[in-house]
């Protein structure tokens, strides 16, 4: 299978049969083995007969997978990459605003020799106060934090190269930072522009509350990217500066009390400096802890601190000179 297309959705019931029409209209031309996934994420409206419906006319392209609950669109990705067969995978949303014809324009990124190819809604069909305010913010603040340069962390249109996708795991709610992980493993990255249409039926599932969620996700994707193999550097470095903080602090009390022979200040700043300095100690075994997590988690799965983009082997290269020589 060459390319799997991948559709999480919660009651769209009324937008399904028009999307898949849109998907076979841009791909039926394309010389490739493909397939859709659609991952109902436990709808009440009728979504699943709906996909039962079209997989039965559709059985060469179209695979179901209907999970027992809402379990929120991070997970309805995973499980669409746990049954994908694609060499390539695309996620798309199934509300009709990613336009699917803008797939053929990611697969021919890929095959420029980029990764992960991630979609820019640059004209975006969406009100400014709820929606595209927050998520301007949003990006900048990710992009800073990450070092990962997008526009449009929250487009669904994506595409990658499946042996970057599926080299980590998808927790919470972490679909948005997967360029973030790619990055991580060493994925070339381009953002292109793509088609943004306005929501024709259904709802939106998200508002402002999303903010406060994203910032704590972020603070999580920062550990995990860069400490997830080193606690100690993050963790441990803190708890020094505290350490040192507090040895300043007292030192700072008893020579207000040699200089001036006052005492009002001494005990109180000696008290602070302790306590700042446990604080360090605590975040220095706090280190060690997850020194040890860190390395019980790689060593129990056998998982490398590393990828491989590809392997050329010297005994390979010595075996065709050989041959060459007879």
């Amino acid at each position: 299978m060459d390319l799997s297309i991948i559709v999480p959705l919660y009651n769209e019931v009324d937008s399904v049969p028009h999307l898949h029409r849109e998907i076979h209209a841009a791909l039926d031309n394309l010389l490739l083995r493909w397939e859709v996934i659609y991952v109902d994420d436990g709808s009440s409206d009728g979504s699943m007969p709906m996909l039962e419906r079209i997989a039965e006319k559709d059985p060469e392209y179209v695979s179901v997978v209907s999970l027992r609950r809402n379990f929120g669109q991070t997970a309805a990705m995973a499980a669409g990459i746990d049954h994908a067969r694609g060499e390539v995978i695309v996620f798309l949303d199934a509300d009709l605003q990613n336009d699917p014809a803008d797939i053929p324009r990611l697969l021919e990124k890929l095959d420029e020799g980029y990764d992960v190819v991630a979609g820019w809604r640059k004209s975006r069909r969406d009100t400014w106060l709820t929606r595209r305010i927050p998520s301007l913010l949003a990006n900048r603040l990710i992009s800073r934090v990450t070092g990962v340069q997008l526009h449009d962390y929250g487009c669904s249109l994506k595409s990658f190269r499946r042996e970057i996708i599926t080299g980590f795991h998808l927790y919470g709610e972490m679909h948005r930072f997967i360029p973030v992980y790619a990055n991580w493993v060493g994925a070339k990255i381009l953002e292109v522009t793509v088609n943004h249409r306005p929501r024709q039926y259904g709802k939106t599932k998200y508002g402002l509350n999303r903010t406060m969620r994203v910032i704590l996700d972020l603070i999580t994707v920062r550990m995990l990217t860069r400490y997830a193999a080193k606690p100690m550097h993050m963790i441990g470095g803190l708890g020094l500066k505290l350490m040192l903080l507090g040895l300043l602090t007292a030192a700072g009390g008893l020579l207000h009390w040699l200089c001036s022979a006052r005492e009002h200040l001494l005990l109180p700043l000696l008290l602070l400096g302790v306590i700042i300095g446990l604080f360090g100690v605590q975040c220095i075994v706090i280190g060690l802890v997850a020194e040890l997590v860190a390395r019980t988690y790689f060593e129990t799965q056998c998982k490398p601190a590393y990828t491989i983009h590809r392997v050329i082997s010297t005994l390979s290269l010595r075996n065709c000179d050989n041959n060459r020589s007879l």
